[in-house]
């Protein structure tokens, strides 16, 4: 297919329909309204089922009744959006169903604000809602990925019956960039034994039930479902190898820190960029390759540097972990450079 200039959000909603989404239930809310307004006409010409929900709860809980039908189901939100559907995220993971859910996160705690940001990395990576649990979380940083993506989620989620989220985020959402739609495929909608069907009279009905409680071993079924999960890790090195500091980061902040590497390589300080693609599982690999390293930046768009940790677990307790971003501005290169240059300086004493 050629390439059309799309917005990420509408690239996002094209792609969902390629990978055979028929079906999506959502709320409108900035930066992510997008999504919705293109599949409020578009799933319908491909012949599936578009509702706009009255509540972000009542959306999430109509992706559920889809999925147990055997559907690929998708809803999105963004900010406190994303928060209200929690619970039902938390009953997809205990009813063993797959989903895909978007996340296009925006700045601030409580109603926050429409413009970019990165402050839902506790809530995407941590669970998000009651329970024990995780569930994959995915990082497009282009308009492009946020097309590639949708696929690749799809088929993790029914991979594992289990909900798969995209952290994407306003700047990549409302984007224009150049994108190549992947092909179309057709879902089955009953090739899954275990998804709901109409029963006659005097057959057994199908049932989607808690895993909690039907199944004979659940705790041994759930903790290998999560080791296998594990080996999922995806991530980008760029100059990694010989890298004195390495920059982390995800989504559009990520763009930023890959011109920050090449600017500051033509100044001879060598920077290298870990770029995480999926941020559960932390790609924890990634960080084997950076062996001459003395330091790590975390360059996020929040204030309290919500993915060190994962950055510290990763490479143990003989290296200083740092962060900068700001909760409204897109992280600069000058300003990063000039951090990193105060790490090394600190690390070199």
């Amino acid at each position: 297919m050629a390439k059309v200039l799309l917005k990420g959000n509408e690239a996002l909603a094209e792609a969902a329909l390629a990978a055979g989404c028929r079906f999506y239930s959502g709320y409108p809310i900035t930066p992510q309204t997008e999504i919705l307004e293109y599949l409020s006409w578009r799933m319908d010409e491909v012949g599936g089922e578009f509702i706009q929900a009255e509540s972000e709860l009542a959306g999430i809980n109509m992706v559920l009744g889809a999925a147990a039908a055997g559907a690929r189901a998708l809803t999105t939100s963004s900010g406190p959006g994303f928060s209200l559907k929690q619970e039902g995220i938390s009953y997809l993971v205990a009813a063993d169903l797959p989903a895909v859910i978007v996340d296009v996160m925006r700045i601030g705690t409580g109603l926050g604000d429409i413009a970019q940001g990165q402050g839902d990395y506790w809530q995407l990576t941590r669970g998000g809602g009651h329970g024990d649990y995780h569930t994959l979380v995915l990082a497009p940083a282009s308009v492009q990925e946020n097309a590639d993506m949708m696929a690749e989620a799809f088929d993790l989620a029914e991979k594992y019956r289990h909900p798969v989220l995209i952290a994407s985020d306003a700047a990549i959402g409302q984007m224009i960039e150049a994108v190549e739609i992947p092909a179309f495929v057709e879902h089955n909608i009953d090739k899954f034994d275990w998804s709901i069907k109409g029963c006659k009279k005097g057959c057994e009905q199908k049932k989607i039930q808690n895993v909690y409680y039907t199944h004979p071993d659940y705790e041994g079924y759930l903790a290998d479902k999560y080791r296998q999960m594990e080996e999922e890790q995806r991530y980008e090195n760029i100059q990694v190898e010989d890298a004195e500091l390495v920059l982390v980061a995800y989504g559009i902040s990520s763009r930023v820190c890959r011109e920050t590497v090449e600017i500051a390589r033509a100044e001879g300080l060598k920077l290298g960029l870990i770029r995480p693609i999926t941020l559960w599982p932390f790609p924890v690999k990634a960080f084997k390759e950076a062996k001459a390293a003395k330091a790590f930046l975390t360059v996020e768009m929040n204030i309290l540097g919500q993915m060190m940790d994962d950055v510290k677990l990763a490479v143990g307790s003989n290296y200083l972990v740092d962060h900068y971003g700001s909760i409204f501005e897109i992280p600069e290169t000058d300003g990063i450079i000039a951090k990193a240059k105060e790490m090394l300086k600190k690390e070199g004493k």
